[in-house]
């Protein structure tokens, strides 16, 4: 898996060397994803979805906050190195980040932009660049919770957001002969299967409020969807069977022509995730909760 990965990025590294910075943290990330520790850390559910919320809703987590602070060092670090001004500015802030992992890790999860800002504030980072390599914290975390839920997800979720975790979708994929239409999250790689002509994110299905962008190279393979009413879009890929989870984050990035089109023509992604939850976030070893809550 991690073969495949680094080549799957050196590749597109090659194509737009420009990104080569932010590759390199990506490529960490997703490198870490397929760690089996973080599978030790997934949280128990014993009842049912309510009131289409997500998985992780209502959960406690316990995380080994060693484990956790050294993945955090290890993610900032590499993102300080990789030769960007903004980057820079996290290398000195990493004892200071990580004093409390498990605050952080919660942050992350929870895409608390305003608990995010102030701790980059506090500790004199750059706060996009903070924000933008800590909302990636979780990202091996939550791919783990998709590899073990993916098959306990809700027949008929019929939300634009992604069951495990809230996210709204990075990519859409049109499979097969049959042409069934899935969403997928850009943060645990999840899938959900949709009706062909909804919004993922204000739920229009009249068809004359649903446009196709197709861009001149490409054909009908990689199509923009979007929305009249909501300006929201997501990009749409056919393909014969599910992308790899592991690609996904990476099929995201190397459709950025598409995002171009898409803003050029009035459109974008909403900010956030499609559906916030809390969860509560504890020790693992010391069994010592957390006091900081959603």
């Amino acid at each position: 898996m991690t073969a495949s990965i680094d080549t799957d990025v050196q590749d597109l590294g090659r194509r737009q060397p420009e990104w080569q910075p932010w590759l390199a943290v990506v490529q960490e990330v997703l490198n870490e994803a397929s760690n089996a520790q973080w599978e030790l850390f997934i949280p128990d559910r014993t009842e049912s979805l309510e009131n289409r919320a997500p998985l992780l809703t209502g959960t406690t987590i316990a995380i080994e906050s060693n484990s956790l602070r050294r993945w955090t060092e290890r993610l900032l670090r590499t993102a300080s190195r990789c030769g960007t001004e903004k980057m820079a500015t996290l290398k000195d802030v990493l004892q200071e980040t990580t004093d409390d992992p498990l605050f952080l890790f919660k942050a992350a999860l929870c895409l608390d932009e305003s608990a995010l800002k102030q701790i980059a504030v506090n500790c004199h980072a750059d706060p996009d660049a903070f924000q933008a390599v800590t909302a990636l914290l979780p990202v091996p975390f939550l791919h783990a919770c998709n590899r073990r839920w993916a098959r306990s997800l809700p027949h008929g979720w019929i939300e634009g957001y992604c069951p495990i975790c809230g996210g709204w979708p990075a990519i859409a994929e049109v499979r097969g002969i049959d042409r069934s239409r899935y969403f997928r999250c850009g943060r645990c790689a999840g899938e959900w299967q949709v009706n062909c002509l909804v919004c993922a994110y204000c739920g229009m299905t009249d068809h004359e409020q649903l446009i196709s962008l197709v861009p001149e190279q490409g054909g009908n393979t990689r199509v923009i969807e979007a929305c009249k009413r909501c300006l929201g879009y997501v990009k749409t890929f056919t393909t014969l069977q599910a992308t790899p989870a592991a690609r996904v984050m990476l099929d995201d990035l190397g459709s950025v022509d598409l995002d171009i089109v898409a803003v050029e023509h009035g459109y974008k992604r909403p900010p956030g995730p499609g559906y916030r939850f809390s969860v509560t976030v504890i020790d693992k070893i010391t069994d010592k909760f957390s006091f900081w809550r959603a």
